[in-house]
């Protein structure tokens, strides 16, 4: 009798501590604009998750079509190959794409700012955006809605279209370079 009493508070509570586990979320982002954690009421959007990278190779896998809507770098990177943001991404049901080149504390005060180098990126995701750091090379856009804000591009930016041009904005950013359209 006390063993199956034993083993029936013991089924009990590994069914709870189970239950409680699997009801969870930790997951969370900071991204300078806006912050968000699951709840029990809100479906995990995988879109929507981040993609903290350290290394080239780790950029380049979250940049492509099967990435993730924001990439956030943690150091300065180097790319010695051209970077392709692919991929149609959403952020709270509207087209986005971040790359963040900054850390933040949890009032989401700008910490660090980081450096991003390659040669070429190719801008293929609608409404992407470069964010509070530096990329060093130049920019080539072939979508609607770039924007570098609180950022700098040391280099040029490219586009390959007028519609692509006339939707770019630069909000506390820069360009050393010329913005055009490509020739």
């Amino acid at each position: 009798m006390k063993t199956t009493y034993a083993i029936t508070i013991f089924v009990v509570a590994l069914s709870l501590t189970l239950a409680a586990c699997g009801g969870q979320s930790t997951s969370s982002e900071t991204d300078g604009t806006e912050t968000t954690s699951a709840d029990s009421t809100a479906e995990t959007d995988a879109v929507s998750a981040a993609s903290i990278v350290d290394t080239a190779e780790g950029f380049l896998e979250a940049a492509g079509a099967n990435g993730t809507w924001i990439i956030a770098v943690t150091k300065d990177l180097t790319i010695d190959q051209e970077i392709v943001l692919d991929g149609e991404f959403t952020r709270r049901d509207e087209l986005a794409r971040k790359i963040a080149l900054y850390d933040q504390d949890a009032d989401r005060n700008v910490t660090a700012r980081y450096t991003l180098t390659a040669p070429r990126l190719v801008v293929r995701s609608p409404n992407a955006r470069i964010q509070g750091g530096t990329f060093v090379g130049d920019v080539y856009v072939e979508a609607t809605g770039f924007q570098v804000i609180d950022a700098t591009v040391d280099g040029n930016i490219y586009f390959a279209t007028e519609e692509q041009q006339s939707s770019f904005t630069i909000e506390d950013g820069e360009v050393t370079g010329e913005t055009a359209l490509q020739e």
